[in-house]
């Protein structure tokens, strides 16, 4: 593929593609190719599948650390800089804070120097040269450059050179402690206040990038599969406070370097040196995290669209039993992503081994070499107190990177996990489309633009991106005349609403022009032209919000009176004012609140309400019933009047008055004409496709799966009603009260070895940390030697000590992290995978809740998943280690003082109640005010702890600094703790959920010999919106084996709930289901919809091949069963004209395909199961005449191949119901007529009054 392709076609070409190409080398060599250490070579082949299309785009490599910015505005950067002066000042701060901790250090030591010597060599020899007082010079070996004065007498004198006790040193250590405290109130000042700053104007920016991600997948043809909103996530985390720890930690660097090198600048320089091995290092491992991560979002975006895909069709996985087979998609799109984390993990670790040894490194190179400056002969070069000034103060924030590396890999993580979502936006061309005027303003265009003309379509030419070889559309020609009806009508597939997607500029022809005014219609300005067309589809689609915003979607400034004015020429009003919130009633994900016929009138006053100058209704009317469908017809025919109207219909009833008739065949016009003109030629297509219909007007009902999305109706007012569902969700949970983290290792026991590893490495990393105290403090001691030899042996000698433990503590880091990355991976795997089996177990009325959309559960397990995954993985294994490190140092603090180590346990154990609070105030409330307070309060009283502990003179001032850190380390931390801790709990309420209709259940019986009868005893039921309307009362109907039974009915009357109460998707209030006279709720659910084949008015299809729908939750299926249910569904001929047959995508929900080949491939899928009970919820209203016959034939095939097979018809067509043994007429959820069609037209009741007024 070529590199200037877009992302999106590239994600297409792979779901078409299956051939695998050889992955491409990294060209950063052979640091990063590095992968085959961690994977075996069956996973690695599966991975380089997975990933080997996505390597090759430009989103391979992580954006700059400018660009995560690059959607701030004016008040951003403003607050971004304050900040960024805030981060600065901060910097100087901490670095103040070691110079004074490096201050205490020395005078610590120095006091303990004194009287360490013997008399002999603690002495200052003075010789006799006059009888006055003779300046006396001192030699010992710890303060060779002091002198003292002494009057003697004698020709020579032994005398002390200092004092037992300093007096001194107390006022100079009190005044260090005044400055610590002044230190930390600014620190306080720094922190709270540039977190405000910074969580304000990283919720800004990623506010405007989800608004222009949204924008620019709108630009597309179809929209982008991958899933961007953790992206975004991790993109807020990377630009907030976590980003400026980094930067406050830089300038410390900075502030400390300058200070030492005017200190000593040869001492300095020499550290300074280990600066370039800290950043190569860094750099390189911070790389490979960042792919790393990038590759894991990709994987989770792929596991998050089979996530979308499944639960928006819940209904129709649920009716084939397609758990399992979703089950083991979710769960193979997961497992890619485990190899991601390990290796993440484990650069991480070497990350963190490799900065703690460079910290080793400068402690070591700083002894050795001040203790050679400090002996080289000249008394001034440089003290004892200024060695440890330098190497506290260098040392402190070059270590102090290991305890910010988790912000820094939460910062490279953003740069991988944004790179795509830049790309999607920074994408202006789109071979499809290229739809960035629908985004910009244009005043002039909008006055100019006059498209009140005719329509010319001039030797159009056209094939879908995705088919180039099909040709759609051929040397098409037609007009439509300006205030003029026309019409088009023709089989499935003949190019209909392909003529309405090139008006409205959804594609662009392969060749041809279409004009308005001979105006070519690619000169003119978008989003004028789509404002003055108005466009209502076969399959209508609403928002998530109420009617009467759905219906100002039309026109945005549309006013009330507008809006209801519209609803009642769409005939919607009525229904509207009689739900409980009239116009402000939610109708769900997809209108999934309302019936089909409901959802159809909205979507008709949302496109009356723009006053359009076009008017396009592709099948706008095939949803309602007759009663409805002629009111909508009267008021479209009054709204169109004067209206350029295209008109695309099956049935051809509706499209006789049109002032022009094109029929379409393969693309091409072969006839034209009015309704008159063409039924007067002998032969004409038109003729034919009349008479096959001319018994088959509608008759009755919108067979609206009213119910199929009325049951859905469910969460109308969720807000203010509670099902009795919902009520007892509490008596659903179980009664674990175990905690969450338990509950999480608990999940983790198949890796408790590789936990047990893990944590042993923490346990050895916290030891190192031992080790190191020990050699620091011995280090220190080795300068109080009297002797040069002795003490330059002693020093090299810890010297090399501590790089030994260096590198211990990087291969015992590098173990832990990668330990704790496989562990928490594969918990990560299995919480997921349980979660979407339990999610899949509930039942429908759990997802008619808006909490429980299916784009709610995408951003679960997918955002919710990655938390999980932090707090089991890279920082579980810091609070392990800092744990670790703080138990020991408090083991060894009561060795050897326990007084002391009781007070600083004492103020210890306040601070890690604070830290506590903290997350539990987070997780419930999540208010980032507080967490401002609480993060800056408890660096203020860390050092406020580290200033009493100054107060006490003892050597447990070295393990209390490391003990502290380590706490401070869990502190910083709380922020993502509590965020995991919440998806934990989250998780964790899933899994203990009891749902009243338990779908993978495999308990309850089995009948051994299925006849197909079916009985409803008195049901009542209603749905939790509407809780006091009754959808079915006392409802009764029997149906004997082998009938072929129709309802028919009004929209609301209650059909399609009978086929949701049959499939158990929901249980009545009252009442009974029986099959064979067994209560359906006794029998075991998945055998229960085994049995049961459903085809419905809206067919879902998934993002698979041509074969894998059919087969669709089938398993063993031989391709030439496959095809022998496609042909009894007329559709084998068209799928082996697609360029690979059975094995083309049909691409998300089906979009590949028009509406009719989507409903033959559903009723193949459902003839291949042979069924015993056949349910069609308008299994033929998408389909024209000609293939309507042909399907209706097979289906009745397949009752004559079986004649013990019960069907359940939904339908409005007579020629559908007419030869059904028993026609049942429904109203306000009661039978109240039935019998067959000869008995109920002599009747002349409901039925014959239904038939009749369709017929006039």
């Amino acid at each position: 593929m070529s590199e200037n392709q877009s992302l999106t076609q590239k994600v297409e070409y792979k779901l078409i593609n299956d051939t695998n190409k050889k992955r491409r080398q990294s060209s950063i060599g052979i640091l990063f190719d590095w992968r085959g250490w961690f994977t075996s070579r069956e996973c690695d082949e599966k991975y380089e599948k997975l990933h080997d299309d996505n390597d090759k785009t430009k989103a391979e490599s992580a954006v700059g650390y400018l660009q995560l910015f690059r959607c701030a505005d004016q008040l951003d950067i403003i607050m971004i800089a304050i900040a960024l002066c805030l981060a600065i000042l901060n910097g100087a701060a901490y670095t103040a804070r070691f110079i004074v901790f490096g201050e205490l250090i020395s005078s610590f030591a120095e006091e303990k120097f004194i009287g360490r010597c013997p008399p002999e060599q603690n002495v200052s020899i003075t010789f006799n040269i006059t009888t006055e007082c003779q300046r006396t010079i001192e030699i010992n070996a710890t303060n060779h450059n002091l002198s003292q004065t002494s009057c003697l007498y004698e020709n020579s004198s032994v005398v002390p050179t200092q004092p037992i006790f300093t007096p001194g040193f107390l006022d100079g250590a009190n005044q260090n402690l005044y400055w610590l405290l002044l230190i930390s109130a600014v620190e306080l000042f720094c922190i709270g206040f540039r977190y405000f700053l910074l969580a304000w104007s990283a919720g800004r920016q990623t506010a405007r990038i989800r608004i222009r991600l949204l924008q620019s997948l709108m630009r597309r043809a179809r929209y982008c599969l991958l899933l961007h909103v953790s992206n975004i996530d991790n993109l807020s985390k990377g630009i907030g406070f976590e980003s400026s720890m980094l930067i406050m930690t830089v300038f410390a660097t900075i502030f400390s370097a300058i200070y030492a090198l005017i200190v000593n600048w040869q001492l300095s320089l020499v550290i300074l040196a280990t600066v370039p091995f800290t950043m190569v290092g860094a750099y390189g491992f911070s790389k490979l995290t960042a792919i790393e991560t990038k590759k894991q979002l990709d994987v989770y975006a792929q596991a998050g669209a089979v996530v979308q895909e499944v639960f928006s069709s819940l209904r129709t996985v649920l009716s084939l039993n397609g758990e399992k087979f979703e089950e083991k998609r979710y769960v193979s799109k997961l497992r890619a992503t485990r190899w991601n984390s390990i290796r993440k993990g484990a650069a991480f670790g070497l990350l963190a081994g490799w900065v703690y040894l460079i910290g080793y490194v400068i402690y070591s190179i700083g002894f050795a070499f001040g203790s050679y400056l400090m002996n080289r002969g000249e008394y001034d070069s440089i003290p004892f107190h200024d060695i440890i000034v330098i190497i506290v103060v260098l040392v402190r924030p070059i270590t102090n990177v290991a305890f910010v590396s988790p912000f820094f890999q939460l910062l490279e993580e953003a740069r991988g996990a944004v790179a795509p979502v830049f790309q999607l936006i920074d994408e202006d061309e789109n071979m499809d489309l290229n739809e960035i005027q629908t985004f910009q303003d244009s005043t002039t265009s909008e006055v100019a633009l006059n498209i009140e003309g005719d329509i010319q379509f001039d030797n159009i030419n056209f094939a879908y991106p995705a088919r180039p070889n099909v040709p759609v559309l051929n040397n098409l020609t037609l007009t439509a005349r300006v205030g003029e009806t026309t019409a088009l009508v023709g089989s499935n597939g003949s190019g209909k609403s392909t003529v309405v997607s090139l008006l409205l500029r959804f594609y662009e022809p392969t060749s041809g022009s279409i004009k308005i005014r001979d105006q070519s219609i690619a000169d003119c300005n978008l989003k004028q032209l789509r404002k003055k067309i108005g466009v209502v589809s076969q399959e209508p689609i609403l928002f998530a919000t109420t009617i009467y915003e759905n219906i100002r979607f039309g026109r945005e400034n549309a006013t009330r009176v507008e809006i209801v004015d519209a609803a009642q020429q769409a005939n919607a009003h009525d229904f509207i004012m009689q739900l409980p919130n009239k116009y402000e009633t939610i109708v769900g994900e997809r209108g999934v609140q309302l019936s089909g016929g409901e959802k159809q009138r909205v979507a008709l006053a949302r496109a009356l309400v723009k006053q359009p100058v076009i008017v396009v209704l592709d099948e706008a009317t095939s949803a309602l019933d007759n009663k409805n469908e002629k009111i909508v017809q009267e008021a479209l025919d009054r709204t169109c009047k004067g209206r350029t109207t295209i008109v695309i219909a099956h049935r051809l009833a509706a499209v006789k008055n049109a002032h022009r008739i094109y029929v379409l065949d393969k693309g091409s016009v072969i006839e034209q004409g009015t309704h008159e003109t063409l039924m007067a030629q002998e032969g004409s297509h038109y003729r034919e496709l009349m008479r096959v219909q001319h018994t088959e007007d509608d008759i009755d009902e919108t067979s609206d799966p009213t119910h199929m999305d009325e049951d859905a109706k469910q969460p109308l007012e969720r807000s203010r009603y509670y099902s009795y569902y919902e009520i007892d969700d509490k008596d659903q949970m179980t009664t674990s009260r175990r905690p969450v983290f338990i509950r999480l290792l608990s999940m983790n026991r198949p890796e408790w070895v590789i936990i047990l590893v893990g944590c042993l490495a923490c346990l050895f990393g916290g030891l190192c940390q031992l080790v190191q105290v020990f050699l620091l403090t011995d280090s220190l001691n080795a300068f109080g030697e009297c002797t040069y030899q002795k003490r330059t042996h002693t020093i090299n000698k810890y010297s090399l000590l501590l790089i030994l433990t260096g590198i211990f503590n990087l291969i015992f880091r590098f173990i832990q992290y990668t330990a704790l990355a496989t562990s928490g991976s594969k918990l990560t795997e299995r919480i997921c995978a349980k979660a979407f089996t339990h999610f899949l177990s509930q039942e429908m009325a759990f997802f008619d809740r808006p909490e429980n959309s299916s784009g709610a559960i995408c951003n679960r397990l997918s955002s919710d998943a990655l938390a999980v995954q932090h707090m089991a993985g890279t920082r579980l294994g810091i609070i392990c280690e800092s744990l670790a490190t703080f138990g020991i140092g408090i083991f060894v603090g009561y060795f050897y003082s326990w007084e002391l180590t009781t007070v600083l346990l004492l103020f210890v154990l306040i601070f890690f109640g604070l830290a506590l609070f903290q997350i539990n105030w987070q997780s419930r409330l999540n208010q980032r005010s507080d967490q401002i307070l609480g993060l800056a309060s408890s660096k203020n009283r860390n050092n406020a702890l580290e200033s009493i502990l100054f107060t006490y003179y003892s050597r447990m001032f070295a393990y209390s600094i490391f003990g502290l850190e380590s706490l401070r380390c869990i502190m910083t931390l709380t922020r993502q703790m509590s965020e995991s801790l919440t998806a934990a709990r989250s998780f964790f309420n899933l899994l203990d959920r009891i749902p009243t209709i338990d779908n993978r259940s495999t308990d309850c019986k089995q009948l051994a010999d299925l006849q197909g009868e079916i009985s409803f005893e008195q049901v009542k039921f209603a749905y939790v919106s509407r809780p006091k309307k009754c959808v079915l009362n006392k409802f009764q109907l029997t149906i004997k084996p082998g009938q072929r039974v129709a309802l028919i009915g009004s929209s609301g009357s209650g059909k399609s709930t009978v086929i949701q109460l049959l499939e158990r998707f929901y249980e009545p209030i009252k009442g009974h289901v029986s099959l064979d006279g067994v209560d359906i709720r006794q029998l075991n659910i998945q055998w229960l919809r085994s049995r049961l084949g459903l085809v419905s008015q809206e067919p879902v299809l998934f993002n698979l091949t041509v074969a894998e729908n059919i087969a669709y939750g089938l398993e063993n299926i031989l391709i030439e069963d496959i095809i022998d249910a496609a042909t009894k569904a007329n559709i084998h001929h068209f799928i082996e004209q697609l360029p690979q047959g059975y094995d083309t995508k049909v691409g998300m929900k089906g979009s590949h395909l028009s509406g009719g080949e989507k409903q033959r491939i559903a009723i193949a899928r459902v003839l291949l199961r042979r069924p015993k009970i056949l349910l069609l919820d308008e299994a033929t209203s998408a389909m024209d005449a000609h293939n309507e016959q042909i399907v209706q034939d097979a289906l009745e095939k397949a009752q004559t191949d079986d004649p013990t097979r019960t069907s359940l018809i939904i339908a409005h067509r007579l020629s559908t119901i007419r030869s059904c043994d028993v026609i049942c007429v429904l109203d306000h959820g009661i039978v109240v007529e039935s019998g067959n069609h000869t008995d109920l037209m002599e009747r002349r009741g409901f039925y014959y009054n239904m038939l009749v007024h369709n017929s006039t």
